[in-house]
């Protein structure tokens, strides 16, 4: 059995620009902190390969210490290292890749051609490519076919599955003709969860560590394991420090909005990064800075957005001579409970507006 740490996206030394400058330093530190782990976790599982598939630079500007420090973790993983550059780290001559030193474990591809390395004690082969240029336009799959010699066939690329974009598009037949076992992918920040095209199996880990607002939740990596008949297994095993997430609050009938979203926020710090979404009816607008103030304790960072809308009167319209004017006449000749609720999906739908919150 082979026991595989796939990952993709570190996007190390990312901007986070959205962040004030010192916790932006500060994210970017943590940020490295995620090779740690990531050593870490290939020691706990003893793992008899680790496959990075891209991005892990983000591509801008590139400190030092953190070429010093992915050298260093890749280095101390117990295992050989296989790396495909992608659209954000592509390989050229004045890349990183091309001029540092890197450990005796770490296979970096440097070609849009295919280039396969054996390795005789795990009776496998690793198939790879790398980005040369920012964009891609053909799929690194294209002609490929993995031979069948009864040993087991990985790939590691970066690329976009079904999908007619610039960074490397690979269709779900490219996958099922190419006789792998596993191919490794990377580009798409969520994780897919295992999925298979023919007898091949891929998957996307996504990213490790969130950086905004459109990757929340839990992010981390793959351990994949292929069983000695072909059988492949996946499990998403986190890593974040942090996590984005998105909190919706509904101040409808609430005391106040800060009532509100008191009752909402977590009852100790989580240390994450929230978006707190206000929606509802309110009888005024929300201080925003008092909210965020109110919640700031309890995470990271906080932004806030307001999507309230003023308290109507449901029934100012009861005595205009319309359909609307009629429906709010006879709804208050009714029994009193749920009436109000009925009122609002009532005129939403005669005013064509959009369905209230309850």
């Amino acid at each position: 059995m082979l026991t595989i740490i796939h990952g993709a996206d570190f996007h190390l030394d990312a901007p986070f620009a959205a962040l004030p400058p010192e916790k932006a330093r500060e994210r970017r530190g943590e940020q490295r902190e995620l090779l740690d782990r990531l050593v870490d976790l290939a020691e706990a599982r003893r793992a008899d390969l680790v496959l990075l598939s891209g991005d892990l630079l983000d591509g801008g500007e590139t400190y030092q210490e953190t070429v010093q420090a992915l050298a260093r973790c890749l280095g101390a993983l117990p295992c050989p290292v296989f790396l495909a550059p992608g659209n954000h780290d592509y390989y050229d001559a004045r890349s990183v890749y091309a001029g540092a030193v890197w450990p005796d474990n770490v296979h970096i591809f440097t070609t849009v051609a295919v280039e396969s390395v054996e390795l005789p004690g795990l009776n496998c082969v690793v198939h790879g490519a790398a980005f040369t240029t920012p964009q891609a336009d053909r799929s690194p799959l294209l002609g490929f076919a993995a031979p069948r010699d009864g040993k087991t066939h990985l790939m590691v690329l970066h690329g976009d599955v079904e999908s007619r974009s610039r960074y490397g598009p690979i269709s779900l037949e490219d996958i099922a003709g190419s006789g792998l076992t596993y191919l490794a992918l990377g580009h798409v920040h969520a994780c897919s969860g295992l999925q298979r095209a023919g007898d091949t199996y891929w998957a996307y880990p996504g990213c490790p560590e969130g950086r905004g607002f459109d990757e929340t939740g839990d992010k981390g990596v793959l351990a994949v394991t292929v069983d000695d008949g072909g059988a492949v297994s996946a499990e998403l095993v986190p890593l974040a420090r942090r996590r984005y997430e998105i909190l919706t609050v509904d101040v409808t009938g609430a005391e106040s909005p800060a009532a509100a979203l008191a009752a909402a926020l977590p009852a100790a710090p989580v240390g994450d990064c929230c978006r707190i979404v206000l929606t509802g009816e309110r009888d005024e607008p929300p201080d925003a800075a008092a909210l965020a103030a109110l919640a700031e304790p309890c995470y990271y960072s906080v932004s806030l957005r307001d999507h309230t809308r003023p308290r109507r009167d449901l029934w100012a319209r009861s005595g205009e001579d319309s359909l609307t004017g009629l429906f709010l006449r006879t709804l208050k000749g009714q029994q009193p409970e749920g009436l109000e609720l009925a009122a609002q999906f009532g005129l939403a739908a005669l005013e064509n507006g959009e369905d209230p919150c309850p």
